[in-house]
């Protein structure tokens, strides 16, 4: 399986005549709305304003394309996890994390809920690569979770008998249950009382 750092560092072609970036853009909304088995080749070039053949030149496949237009994702509404990740405090980097995932699922002018969780749910066996690629992006951030309550752990930031993985699964889940709501039409109102009251698990005596 190809490493998401190594599809960030993979240059996209730029053929003449269209702008690769706001083309690549567009094709993220799509896969985020309708989910990669639900979305044509025929679709993703319409809403890319691009031939079939450009498509090719400067993102690959379809499989390609898709991986790219998950990174744009990461680097774009997801970017709250990295930021999430560099507050000071475990707790802080919980609310954060769970403030931005209910952000990013509610923006009016995007699609209701997760690129990252919805974009292979209705995926068939034909693109069982969707759904690997996905379940590989979330453990991802997991593991980022994961490490930094670890280090909450060896600061005293937490307490000692935490459990980092535990922890970094819960706050994942929620936040994929998150987006499972706002794409059933949870406000974000709605979604912000959730994240609430999941921090009120928080372990005692952390901060």
């Amino acid at each position: 399986m190809v490493s998401m750092e190594a599809i960030r560092k993979a240059p996209i072609g730029r053929p003449r005549g269209f702008d690769a970036d706001k083309a690549l853009e567009r094709a993220m909304v799509v896969f985020w709305e309708q989910g990669y088995d639900g979305v044509s080749l025929t679709d993703l070039t319409a809403a890319m304003g691009i031939t079939k053949t450009s498509m090719y030149a400067a993102f690959g496949n379809k499989e390609d394309l898709f991986r790219k237009a998950l990174v744009r994702y990461a680097e774009g509404p997801a970017a709250y996890v990295a930021k999430a990740l560099a507050e000071p405090t475990a707790r802080e980097v919980a609310t954060a994390f769970l403030a931005g995932s209910v952000q990013a699922s509610t923006q009016p002018d995007c699609p209701a809920g997760c690129l990252g969780v919805q974009g292979a749910l209705t995926a068939g066996d034909s693109s069982r690569i969707a759904r690997d690629i996905l379940a590989d992006w979330r453990n991802e951030g997991q593991a980022y979770l994961r490490d930094r309550f670890q280090r909450a752990v060896e600061d005293g930031d937490l307490p000692g008998d935490a459990d980092p993985a535990m922890l970094a699964r819960y706050i994942m889940t929620v936040a994929n249950g998150i987006a499972v709501q706002a794409s059933g039409g949870a406000t974000r109102e709605d979604l912000r009382q959730v994240a609430n009251a999941a921090l009120g698990n928080w372990p005692l005596n952390a901060t």
